[in-house]
């Protein structure tokens, strides 16, 4: 009689959903059954949900931030027991029963190229590709880096069961009533469709400030205002590019925190931080929050009087970042003076207590990085976080800083698939202590460090408190200096690339350091080389991270070129896609390739690579496929506002086109407008690794144009014009 009645209890309810089917595809997307609940986000992912006592989360966590987003194409049917969901991508099978999922109750089939695979809760993800780790401090080699949304399985699942929730100002403990908030991504080999998906529940990967991607000196050491002032002088003298001045905890009065200025090394800080900004440089300070506001800090007595505190008694209030006033109080007090003076974004090097004390659960690295990002994105400017990572949703606060690692061979060769691995939680864009931070000085560790360093997603030197280890490159051998020089040079003129690659990785959720098989996932080269990566769609880097041979220290590298044809950026050297080789590269190079046919924007080089008006824009192409266009984009804004999410931006689009004896280049004219925007600029087009042109026209008449037979490049120069105006370089061979 009871097994009469629960199945006739099913039939009811699946009656019910029937009737109330074409409702719920047309407002939120809502599968309700019984305990159960289901929200399509996207073809490639299905919110899934079990609640004991039927109240459901509807309030965003830290995770998923993106509650509202759901996905129009999505079928909806039954059988006498069970609602299948379809998606296109992921069948989902649920049968009603009165008792959480399991392996007999909720199944789903996910298309994997042209077959369905299957997945069941408590399944083992057997093939996941890789996540990344909070931090490098301690770190020597390669570890485990966890698991990430890739898998070649097809498919993941993330558990959100646990994670905070967000309100309309705070954070707040989940209830921990054993509900169950998981979200199955099954997105067979497309990987760009899985992260897509992530970033539509958990929130898009916001464009960093545009200094950041540049050059940065960072030191564990006691500068003084004179040191500082010598060393951006020196950066001049030297030749080499610099963007962002870090001012690490010496800044500060003696103690691990602090928050007011050494008056003993820094007299004149505030008119420090504007000779600083004069320069054309930006500045982060460092901070380690965790011992509160002392009695010997400048803002001591207002920070205690604002909490309400008698500041007769000395006493040190216990650092709480999950108390929203003791928060709000501190950077009221101690953060907000010193952005006043020129403080540009925060260094947050949190190493201390894992949990806040007010939400026991809730780790106070999540949280802050939370809270700087929104603190620094007051007033129309972009957040800009700078911190250790913190999980899953910590994609929404770029950029990372990855800890402390060692200065050895074998860190190096680590930290290559360990930036791009990271793409694959939608850590998108680590900064890295080029070099290494500890473990004594290696002069040619660091050379290579930082030609890997100029293809990541910023170029900043650090190390820890040593006297060998100042990473002034000038500090080193000449034959060292001179090669890290080039590297630096190459930074700065690939810079237009940068920006518009990392504009990409922010809007179509693909990292900017990529693993080969995120786009080529169905061929097992790609998976087999982690040595190497994408720069961008274009650039395809594999860094040498091995000691080399000889006086000019020859070292060797193996590369997989993807179809296609693949030029060496150094050298000009054709290689055939589809093939794998070891190079061969000596200290003023490394394995650098452009894809043939792509149209790659450059500028001339700046001391200020992110910050330099591109006045004249160069774009270097190699020779593609007769008969074939490929088009590239140029894009550009303001660089610090967030006037680009309303529309403040410029997109140029650059196109290639080789027929069999003509090669035409085009600069279509720039859409969109933003602050600051130039007028005019003028062009040169590079034709590279090509012969001798017959007739080289601009608009269809004769070109201003010279060749250099060395490096069998064409040069055609454009004088300047509007940017609303087409050009169009054309020779003929």
């Amino acid at each position: 009689m009871n097994a009469s009645l629960a199945s006739k209890r099913v039939l009811i309810l699946a009656f019910l959903l029937t009737a109330a089917l074409s409702h719920a595809e047309q407002t939120n997307h809502v599968v309700l059954v019984g305990k159960a609940r289901f929200t399509v986000i996207a073809p490639e992912c299905i919110r899934i949900e079990y609640a004991k006592d039927g109240a459901f989360v509807d309030a965003k966590s830290m995770f998923a931030v993106g509650r509202d987003a759901a996905c129009h194409d999505f079928k909806l049917s039954h059988d006498s027991d069970a609602v299948t969901i379809d998606t296109g991508r992921i069948r989902l099978r649920y049968r009603a029963v009165d008792k959480p999922f399991d392996p007999d109750n909720l199944q789903a089939q996910i298309l994997r190229g042209k077959e369905w695979v299957e997945w069941r809760p408590g399944q083992d993800n057997l093939q996941n590709l890789g996540g990344t780790i909070r931090t490098l401090d301690q770190v020597k080699g390669p570890v485990d880096l966890g698991e990430g949304l890739l898998s070649r399985d097809g498919w993941y699942l993330l558990d959100d069961s646990r994670t905070h929730l967000l309100t309309n100002d705070w954070v707040e403990e989940r209830p921990d009533n054993g509900n169950t908030d998981w979200y199955l991504f099954g997105y067979g080999s497309d990987y760009k469709a899985a992260l897509k998906a992530m970033t539509r529940i958990g929130g898009p990967v916001p464009l960093p400030r545009k200094y950041v991607l540049g050059a940065w000196y960072s030191r564990y050491w006691p500068y003084s205002s004179k040191d500082y002032r010598e060393i951006i002088d020196e950066y001049c003298e030297h030749d080499f590019p610099l963007d962002v001045i870090v001012m690490d905890m010496d800044w500060h009065k003696d103690g691990w925190t602090g928050w007011s200025w050494n008056r003993k090394l820094l007299p004149d800080a505030e008119e420090l931080l504007q000779w600083f900004h004069q320069q054309g440089l930006r500045v982060t300070l460092n901070v380690h929050p965790a011992d509160g506001v002392g009695p010997q800090e400048d803002m001591y007595d207002e920070f205690m009087r604002d909490m309400g505190e008698d500041p007769s008694t000395k006493q040190v209030l216990l650092y709480d970042a999950g108390n929203k006033k003791y928060l709000d109080t501190l950077f009221k007090d101690t953060h907000e003076p010193l952005e006043r003076e020129g403080v540009d974004f925060w260094w947050l090097d949190w190493q201390q207590y894992p949990f806040t004390r007010s939400l026991p659960h809730l780790t106070n690295l999540a949280w802050l990085n939370h809270y700087y990002y929104q603190h620094t994105g007051r007033n129309g400017l972009r957040g800009q976080s700078f911190s250790r990572w913190a999980g899953w949703g910590d994609h929404r606060h770029p950029i990372h800083f990855s800890g402390d690692a060692d200065t050895g061979w074998k860190m190096l060769t680590f930290e290559v698939p360990f930036t791009s691995t990271a793409g694959n939680v939608g850590c998108f864009f680590w900064s890295h202590d080029i070099g290494g931070h500890m473990g004594g000085r290696n002069e040619e560790s660091y050379t290579r460090w930082v030609q890997f360093g100029a293809l990541t997603a910023a170029l900043r030197s650090h190390s820890t408190r040593s006297s060998e280890m100042d990473r002034r490159p000038w500090k080193y051998s000449q034959q060292a200096e001179d090669s890290m020089r080039i590297a630096f040079h190459l930074r700065s003129e690939l810079f237009p690339y940068i920006y518009s690659s990392v504009w990409e990785s922010c809007t179509e959720s693909v990292p900017l350091n990529r693993p080969m098989y995120i786009e080529y996932p169905t061929r097992e080269e790609a998976y087999r080389n982690p040595q190497q990566y994408f720069f961008g769609d274009n650039l395809l880097a594999a860094p040498i991270t091995s000691p080399g041979e000889g006086t000019n220290k020859v070292a060797q590298q193996t590369v997989w070129w993807p179809p296609g044809d693949w030029y060496d950026w150094f050298t000009g050297e054709r290689y055939t896609g589809e093939s794998n080789e070891v190079v061969s590269a000596d200290i003023n190079r490394f394995p650098l390739y452009a894809r043939g046919g792509a149209p790659i924007p450059l500028q001339p080089y700046s001391s200020r690579m992110s910050t330099a008006p591109l006045t004249n824009l160069v774009i270097r192409c190699y020779p593609g496929t007769v008969g074939a266009s490929t088009k590239t984009t140029l894009y550009e804004d303001d660089g610090v506002t967030t006037a680009y999410l309303k529309g403040g931006s410029s997109r140029t689009v650059l196109t290639y086109r080789r027929d069999h004896d003509r090669v035409t280049v085009t600069v279509s004219p720039a859409e969109g407008i933003y602050q600051g925007q130039l007028e005019q600029r003028a062009y040169v087009v590079e034709l590279a690794t090509t012969g001798r042109p017959r007739i080289v026209t601009l608009n269809g008449k004769p070109a201003d144009a010279d060749y250099e037979e060395k490096s069998r490049t064409l040069h055609v120069r454009v004088p300047p014009q509007s940017i609303h105006k087409a050009v169009t370089v054309s020779a003929s061979y």
